[in-house]
């Protein structure tokens, strides 16, 4: 998810900065930059799918997560929360 974001702000920049970051033209989304000649489609979507629960988080709340860790910890401390109120209950 960082990375789609990331990619976005590129775009973003690059259409603002004019030609400094050319965008393909058959592409009008990528960069020429990003070069995904060598990839190979869904080499890891297997084991994306059986493992990621991706969530998009809203920017006002993204602001305070420099990274997925960050949103972890704090997750883990709300489940922890959560309990000792389950138990109190």
């Amino acid at each position: 998810m960082i990375n789609l974001l990331l990619f976005e702000w590129d775009l973003d920049k690059a259409k603002k900065k004019g030609n400094n970051m050319k965008i393909m033209p058959k592409y009008p989304d990528l960069l020429e930059e990003y070069n995904f000649s060598q990839g190979v489609e869904g080499k890891y979507a297997t084991k994306y799918a059986a493992g990621t629960n991706l969530v998009v988080i809203d920017p006002d709340i993204a602001k305070f997560f420099p990274d997925h860790d960050s949103v972890n910890q704090a997750l883990r401390l709300l489940t922890e929360i959560i309990k000792k109120q389950k138990k109190v209950a």
